[in-house]
Formats: structure tokens, C-alpha cells, sequence
């Protein structure tokens, strides 16, 4: 009988280690990738929240001043509720959504055509946000350019619509506007290829069943069908497209060439971030415009987790 316990011990004792081995791999497995997010993004933010209540001009010690940063955003920053905030929401509004929507239509679009021009129109569409900055550069300041030679501007001296040349990338009237065109045509990025992927790999009994059901054209098939069987995909790419509209902030520095740009007519949040962040070295007040971006990223992003996210 003594024998039968010993064993029966030993036994659970050999359990309890193979659950140790288990955890033990386990924290192996998920270590490296803890490490790397609480470094390069915990850390960060919590590096952000602590320095948004101090004034800090990177060379003196932070000093604690509370809360008069998130104040002085709203009471004395003229700039920021004036042209900042305004110029992001309208940005962000326009290129989010139809920036979206431009990457499901276009991607329902490609998934209609046979397997082999399909590659070829996707890669042509997707390749202007890999190599948008340098093209903002090259291409579109030199459509948009303030000279006689500019390609806009030459245009329309030949056609007599204009006397002089227009400097589109100096006019508030015009920056703000150009921005959200050369955004809108780079937009097929991630998000356009997870939405491809996620039409391309839609059921397809699931159309022959609806069209027993009742569905008679391509527009209930697409509201009826394939938004909801590719949700993931659909939350995935409004999540990227919240965060690009939101974080996209270099394209108005490199059409107009300086930040703040003309008459902060196309500065944006995070350009904000960066005059006061790089070029005034008043980091405790870009910190907290750093920590508001988050919160409006974030607060969006929840939404497009209520539109999309699969519900059990």
C-alpha cells in the first residue's frame, strides 16, 4: 500500500514538472515579443504620458507643471484650434474613410479579374504607398510647382486659363486640398491587400446559397455576403486607415518644403508634434499633443472595432 502512494506521488510530481516545462516554453516562446512591444511601444507611451506633465527643453531636468500643457493646448495655442485640429479632422475625415473605401471597391474590383492580370494590377496599385515620399518629392512637386515650368502650371499658361503661374504648394487655398489628393492616391497600402485577400478567399457556395435566397445583383451580394464573411479583413484595414490618416504628417512638409507649412495651411498634428518637439525643444508640450494624437487614434480605432469586429 505504501508502495501504490510513493508511486502515485511520484507520478504527480512528474505532472507537475511536465506543466512547469510547459510554462517555461511558453515564457520562452512569448518573451522575446513582450520584451520588444513594453520596449518600443509600453515604454515609449508611458515615457510620453510622464513627460506631457512636465516642461522639458531636452537640456535642463523635466520640471513638473501638472496639467497646464494639455491648458496651454487648448486656451493659447491660436495655431492649434484655429489650423492644427481643423486641417487634421478635415484630412483625416476625407482620407480615412474614402481611403478606405477606395481599397474595398478596388480590391472587389481585382478580385473579378483571372489570376494573372489580377498580380500585375495589384502591384501597380500598391506600389505608389511604398514609394510615395520619394514620388511627393519627384512627381507632384513638380506637377504643382509655383514656376512657369511647372507641369500644372505650363498647362494651363498654354491654355490661356491663367496669366501668371499659380503657387499651389504655398496657397492656403490649394496645400491642404493637394495633400488629401496625393494621399488619396497612395492609399492602397496593407489594408488594400488584406481586403484583397479577404475577397478572394469569400465562400463561394456562399453566393450560389444567396442567390437561392433571393439576391439578385452585385450590390447585395457585396452588403449581404462579402462585408460581413471578411469582417476581420474589414477591421484591419480601417484600423490602418485611421492610423495613416492620423499619423500621416510629412506629405505637406515635403510638397510645401518647410514645417510649419505656409500659414500652417497644411500642417497637420503630428507636424505640430515636430515644431515643438525637434525645432523649439519644448518636448514636454509636444508630449502632450503626442498623448491627445493617442487618445484620438485610440478613440477611433474603438469604432472601427464596433463596425467590424466579429460579434460571438
Amino acid at each position: 500500500m505504501g508502495n501504490i502512494v510513493k508511486e502515485n506521488l511520484k507520478e504527480k510530481k512528474f505532472r507537475l514538472s511536465d506543466k512547469s516545462k510547459d510554462l517555461i516554453s511558453y515564457c520562452f516562446m512569448i518573451g522575446p515579443y513582450f520584451i520588444m512591444f513594453a520596449t518600443f511601444i509600453i515604454l515609449p507611451i508611458l515615457i510620453a504620458i510622464i513627460l506631457s506633465f512636465t516642461y522639458f527643453d531636452t537640456i535642463n531636468t523635466p520640471e513638473l507643471i501638472g496639467i497646464d500643457n494639455y491648458i496651454n493646448v487648448f486656451t493659447t495655442d491660436e495655431e492649434f484650434v484655429k489650423n492644427i485640429l481643423p486641417n487634421t479632422l478635415k484630412y483625416a475625415f476625407i482620407v480615412g474613410p474614402i481611403g478606405f473605401s477606395l481599397s474595398f471597391f478596388m480590391a472587389w474590383v481585382l478580385a473579378q479579374l483571372p489570376k494573372g492580370p489580377r498580380k500585375y494590377f495589384a502591384l501597380l496599385l500598391y506600389t505608389p504607398s511604398m514609394v510615395g515620399p520619394i514620388l511627393v518629392a519627384i512627381l507632384w512637386r513638380s506637377i504643382f510647382s509655383g514656376s512657369e515650368n511647372g507641369y500644372l502650371n505650363a498647362l494651363l499658361l498654354s491654355m490661356e486659363f491663367i496669366d501668371k503661374p499659380i503657387q499651389f504648394l504655398q496657397s492656403p487655398d490649394y496645400l491642404l486640398n493637394i495633400m488629401i489628393f496625393v494621399s488619396l492616391w497612395s492609399s492602397m497600402g496593407i489594408g488594400f491587400l488584406s481586403m484583397l485577400a479577404g475577397v478572394l478567399n469569400t465562400n463561394k457556395e456562399l453566393y450560389e446559397a444567396g442567390k437561392i435566397d433571393g439576391i439578385r445583383n452585385r450590390f447585395q451580394e457585396i452588403f449581404y455576403i462579402t462585408i460581413p464573411s471578411m469582417k476581420p479583413q474589414m477591421l484591419f484595414g480601417s484600423v490602418m486607415a485611421i492610423v495613416g490618416a492620423f499619423s500621416m504628417g510629412e506629405i505637406g512638409v515635403q510638397l510645401s518644403g518647410a514645417n510649419p507649412t505656409p500659414q500652417y495651411s497644411g500642417s497637420l498634428i503630428v507636424n505640430h508634434i515636430a515644431d515643438y518637439g525637434y525645432l523649439r525643444s519644448d518636448m514636454g508640450y509636444a508630449a502632450a499633443l503626442s498623448v491627445i494624437l493617442f487618445f484620438i487614434i485610440f478613440g477611433f480605432s474603438k469604432l472601427g472595432h464596433i463596425l467590424f469586429a466579429e460579434r460571438n
